[in-house]
């Protein structure tokens, strides 16, 4: 099953979700903020990252942009209670798959996670099948012809 990390100051909020998503049968891990968040994701690798945006050290925003630097594939999810349209647009243009207030409406949040979950699904195979696609089409050979052909 997919690997989630939650990324929140909130340890209420962390441990809610770690119970509504381990009981769909997702495997969580847990950071109390986002310094903590990026050694985590820079060291495993996650199907979805659900991250508050307002957190000491290193806040949401900024996670999201050093860890689209590190693995753009990932699809980051923020969540906020303090959220504007600003904000959530603001996440979206620097990366993030959705934003979502506060507290979470479950049905939302699952749709929102299993749909990030089919995208990194969709994105990897899109990968493996560019890979085996540009290795059977080569041509060989140097002859004119094939070089205007090429």
């Amino acid at each position: 099953m997919a690997t989630i990390l939650i990324i929140d100051d909130e340890r209420a909020i962390r441990k809610t979700l770690t119970e509504i998503l381990g009981f769909e049968g997702y495997k969580i891990e847990e950071a109390a903020d986002g310094e903590e968040g990026l050694k985590k994701f820079q060291g495993a690798t996650y199907d979805v990252v659900l991250c508050d945006i307002k957190m000491p050290k290193v806040d949401g925003l900024e996670f999201l942009s050093k860890a689209t630097a590190i693995n753009p594939d990932v699809p980051i999810i923020m969540i906020s209670g303090h959220g504007t349209i600003e904000t959530a647009v603001e996440a979206v243009k620097k990366g993030a798959f959705d934003f979502i207030s506060k507290p979470p409406d479950l049905n939302r949040l699952l749709i929102t996670i299993r749909n990030a979950i089919d995208k990194n699904k969709l994105v990897k195979e899109a990968k493996v099948l560019k890979r085996r696609v540009s290795k059977v089409q080569e041509m060989i050979g140097e002859s004119a012809a094939i070089k205007m052909i090429k």
